[in-house]
């Protein structure tokens, strides 16, 4: 260390800190205050300095003195060493000396051991005779004893000749000969241990003490087991038979016994029975609630507690009735039996039916599924695929039934408030509700797939149904003679696809879960919906249809020169229209109330159409307002008659024959400048007008020039706002 260099460091220091302190003329005033402070801060580091240096001399003199004290017992050590080193030189001497000693105490100890062992070496085939006859009369504690004694006398013995190396080979060979018959005597207790045990459920009812005497001889072996383990550890020798392993038999005896039980439940066989599983699966669950009580309320006293008895039971009965139901669903399962595995394997077995019965309620937490995921998987999969099979064979027979009607000509049944129907809807969902409500027993999960497939049928009869519709529709439409009752079929179809929407609702309001929003569930209810409205829409067009067609040439008299002077084709149409309507008081109230709606607008429609024609041209303007009178009038008449059959319908703001009224003000106009106002409001109420309409229907207005006809239709297409022409209105679906 640099110690001027130090002090110049201080000293500059100090020097700055002065400044500091003293930078303003009153400061000077503490200067004395300033002193005493640096003067006691000084006294305090140099007594701190005092006190370590005062520590650190006296670590230095502790150090001195243990490291003299060290040396000195080194010094000892290594004089005692060179007394050792000085003893053992005599060593390699003295063992030779004590050689005949060593083999004098071999000898003696054998000798005293085969003393010990003389009286079980001469009464060996005595002995083994009489643990034969108390194994025999059941006496396993006294034929354990006996044989206890016996082992030991020859393991003794043996563990003697071990021990010389040297000894000859026939010794241990004539030894192990002269009890040959205490390893048979041995395995013929195991042999009896393990019929014992196996009635272990029924033993322990009557005689539990077999059972607990059974227990304690297995315990003493597994003892014997340990001990001649760490004897093999020690010394390379290990006795005959060890080790027995006995505790490990019982599980295994156990165990197989259960796997008897289990398979003993099964007495029925399909072929004799069509509910065998039904009856199978119930006898396993008595079986094992039965069995289970007992193993908590008598096994578990009887065994010792580090067998944990009741776990083992109740894991081998697991695991074994696993196996066994797996056993059965590789055989195969057909119909309902997928059903009755899956409840009793997802509800029954797991409920408190059984592992949850108050007088057991088994803790199954460490328990593993009773069936794996992939094989409960495959089960509902199965199901799922039986119940698509049965969808798809009911609905095809119920669709059948129906079209079978029709061909035959039976007239349509109606409800108590006179609607026409079928059974086709309430049968369907029926036969959904009850695959629901199974499904529902067994699980969420299951009945979510399941919805969702019974949505999948429903539709899929839809598109069967449409089929069904269309071909029925072309072959009446080709010789409307042969089928009797059309009308009444249609109608009974227009109501039936609304009670598909309506149960398909209910349907999803008792079975649809809040959070079953993902796209697939949503898109397929709303795909089903859809389907039938769409399907009640064509059925109302075909029911039309029919009475349209009656109408045609009626329709094709408007707006012609026979027209001006006769009113028979409204009239014609009303009366004709009231004939029909008549059958369609059938109808649900909502159907009515569309099939009144479409029949306004497909009049309205044929009434335009004939407008737009051009069958007609009327040269002055007293004949366009005759005309255009004649129209309203016949509007009036139009929208009485549609008032006097559906009132709710016919009042309603947006009537499609506000359209033709509109027209009839045009033609009624008296110069052009008013025309081209009533124009400009017809486009304002009706933008979706197209010119080639326009252009038609001013060609009625024989006063006026094609020229003027074109300058209106120009003035028309200049003013047209291309925003409001994307509204619909009924001019969108004529088609000229």
């Amino acid at each position: 260390m640099d110690i001027e260099q130090l002090e110049k460091q201080a000293k500059a220091t100090a020097a700055k800190h002065v400044i500091n302190m003293l930078q303003r003329p009153g400061q000077l005033e503490k200067v004395e205050q300033y002193k005493r402070r640096v003067t006691r801060k000084k006294v305090s580091v140099e007594a701190m300095l005092k006190t370590t240096m005062q520590s650190q001399l006296d670590g230095v003199c502790v150090g001195l003195s243990q490291l003299s004290i060290a040396l000195q017992e080194i010094q000892d050590i290594k004089s005692n060493l060179m007394t050792v080193n000085n003893l053992l030189q005599d060593l390699p001497d003295l063992v030779k000396k004590l050689q005949s000693v060593r083999s004098q105490n071999r000898q003696h100890s054998q000798y005293m051991t085969a003393v010990d062992n003389l009286k079980n070496l001469f009464s060996v085939p005595e002995s083994v005779e009489k643990t034969k006859q108390w194994i025999n009369e059941g006496k396993l504690l006294f034929a354990h004893h006996s044989l206890s004694d016996l082992e030991n006398s020859r393991d003794d013995l043996l563990y003697e000749l071990h021990k010389v190396p040297s000894q000859a080979p026939a010794d241990k060979i004539l030894l192990k000969a002269w009890f040959e018959d205490v390893e048979a005597t041995s395995h013929l207790l195991e042999k009896q241990l393990r019929l014992v045990l196996s009635r272990t459920l029924n033993t322990v009812r009557k005689e539990p003490t077999i059972i607990v005497t059974a227990l304690r001889i297995i315990d003493k072996e597994e003892k014997k087991d340990v001990f001649a383990l760490q004897r093999q550890k020690q010394s390379g020798f290990i006795a005959p038979g060890r080790p027995k392993k006995w505790k490990d038999m019982v599980m295994e005896v156990l165990e197989k016994s259960v796997e008897q039980r289990i398979e003993g439940t099964q007495v029925e066989e399909r072929s004799s029975n069509k509910m065998w599983l039904v009856v199978h699966l119930e006898l396993t669950r008595q079986l094992l609630l039965e069995d289970l009580k007992v193993v908590k309320t008598l096994c578990e006293p009887c065994f010792p507690p580090h067998y944990n008895i009741v776990h083992r039971f109740v894991s081998m009965y697991h695991n074994s009735l696993s196996k066994h139901l797996e056993e059965i669903i590789n055989y195969g399962l057909e119909g309902n039996e997928y059903v009755s595995m899956l409840s009793w394997v997802v509800n029954t077995y797991f409920g408190p039916e059984l592992m949850k019965h108050p007088d057991l309620n088994i803790n199954t937490n460490s328990l593993e599924p009773l069936l794996s995921r992939k094989i409960i998987n495959n089960l509902q999969f199965q199901y799922l695929k039986n119940m698509e099979d049965n969808y798809t064979e009911w609905m095809k027979k119920t669709l059948q039934t129906e079209t079978n009607d029709w061909s035959a000509g039976i007239p349509s049944e109606a409800d108590q408030e006179g609607h026409f129907h079928t059974a086709a809807p309430v049968i369907i969902f029926q036969m959904i509700d009850q695959n629901l409500q199974v499904t529902k027993t067994i699980g969420q999960d299951l009945t979510d797939k399941a919805l969702i497939l019974s949505m999948k049928q429903v539709k899929q009869y839809g598109h069967l149904y449409r089929n069904a519709i269309v071909e029925f529709k072309t072959r009446h439409f080709e010789d409307r003679s042969q089928v009797l009752y059309f009308t009444h079929y249609m109608i009974t179809i227009v109501n039936n696809c609304m009670l598909f929407v309506e149960l398909a609702q209910q349907m999803k309001q008792h079975y649809w879960r809040s959070d079953l929003t993902n796209n697939e569930s949503s898109v397929i209810f709303s795909s089903l919906l859809k389907t039938f409205q769409d399907l009640r829409d064509e059925a109302v067009q075909c029911l039309l249809e029919e009475a349209f067609l009656d109408l045609e040439s009626h329709f094709q008299d408007l707006i012609t020169a026979k027209w001006v002077s006769s009113s028979i084709p409204i009239d014609t149409v009303c009366v004709t229209l009231e004939d029909y309507f008549q059958d369609y008081v059938h109808l649900r109230a909502k159907n009515f109330e569309y099939v009144i709606t479409e029949a306004e607008n497909l009049v309205a429609r044929r009434y335009i159409s004939a407008l737009f024609q051009r069958k007609i041209s009327f040269r002055t303007h007293d004949d366009r307002k005759a005309a255009a009178t004649k129209i309203i009038k016949e509007v009036e008449q139009l929208k009485g008659f549609f008032r006097r059959i559906a009132p709710k319908v016919a009042e309603r703001v947006d009537t499609p024959f506000e359209a033709i009224r509109s027209l009839a003000e045009i033609l009624k106009s008296e110069d052009s400048e008013i025309i081209t106002l009533d124009i400009h409001t017809l486009r304002d109420k009706y933008p979706d007008i197209k010119e080639d309409h326009l252009f038609r229907f001013l060609c009625l207005m024989g006063d006026l020039s094609r020229s003027e006809i074109k300058n209106l239709v120009t003035f028309y297409l200049d003013r047209k706002d291309q925003k409001t022409s994307l509204s619909r209105s009924i001019f969108a679906n004529i088609v000229l």
